[in-house]
């Protein structure tokens, strides 16, 4: 009856030894096959960023104007001079290179702000004005150059992330420091042309923004977008002879841009 207790005792210890091995060999197949995914990267948000940018400029000119003066042989003594009606100035401006740079900061999700220093390359320009050929009207043909280097503070929403593209729009307004290379005239009938000094002068200026970044990394963005800029007007050149100084009407500049931003993390 003892051996028999026994051996009903080992088979059971050995049963449960056996099922015991099993249940824990399942729980290691189980740990072992078990797969943790670990939640993807977030793109940075907040916190300050640098910016750069390469892109082309076509800029509008809006027209000039300058004082016109003869001679007046009725005055006694020495001949005087009065002015007469204001000279026309049209003409075009060619397209140009652009390249710029900036420190920014965003301030929210939706919500961020930079300063901005943009250099447009010297523009070719080309136009004509009425004026005076002796005692008769004339119309002479003009040329110049023109560069502009504009500082700007801008503000920006942007509108949503969608897979990694996050379009925007903004509006900045600033200053920009016009130069205008020496203005060239030359009159019909006449030899030798009239060469005017330019004049360089810094002009209230405002702008409207709109494009997109793409994410290519947590830190780095991709920019591409339109800007418009409206620079205000002022002197373009000096006087000569009968003509006074020229001032132009202000210019209209068409920017596209593509860039990248850097934005450190918090």
């Amino acid at each position: 009856m003892k051996q028999t207790l026994k051996y009903g005792l080992a088979v059971a210890i050995a049963l449960t030894g056996t099922a015991s091995f099993t249940t824990l060999s399942r729980a290691a197949d189980v740990i072992e096959t078990q797969i943790i995914e670990l939640p993807p990267q977030p793109v940075s948000t907040g916190g300050w960023y640098l910016r750069g940018d390469v892109g082309y400029s076509k800029a509008k000119f809006r027209d000039g104007k300058f004082p016109t003066y003869t001679l007046d042989k009725s005055c006694s003594g020495d001949p005087c001079v009065i002015q007469g009606d204001d000279g026309h100035v049209s003409g075009k401006l060619k397209g140009s290179f652009l390249v710029g740079g900036g420190v920014g900061y965003q301030v929210t999700d939706y919500f961020r702000t930079d300063l901005t220093l943009d250099y447009m390359t010297r523009s070719s320009f080309e136009g004509s004005r009425g004026t005076w050929c002796g005692n008769t009207r004339c119309t002479s043909s003009d040329s110049s150059k023109m560069s502009a280097l504009s500082l700007m503070a801008n503000a920006y929403v942007d509108i949503a992330n969608i897979n990694g593209v996050t379009p925007y729009v903004g509006a900045g307004i600033g200053g920009t420091y016009v130069k205008w290379g020496n203005v060239i005239q030359q009159n019909p009938g006449q030899a030798k042309a009239i060469e005017m000094d330019g004049a360089s002068n810094w002009r209230f200026t405002w702008a409207l923004m709109a494009g997109a970044s793409y994410d290519l990394t947590r830190n780095l963005k991709l920019d591409a977008g339109y800007r418009f800029r409206h620079v205000n007007g002022g002197k373009m050149s000096e006087g000569a002879y009968s003509n006074g100084p020229t001032y132009d009407k202000g210019l209209n500049i068409h920017d596209v841009r593509v860039g990248l931003r850097y934005q450190f993390d918090n």
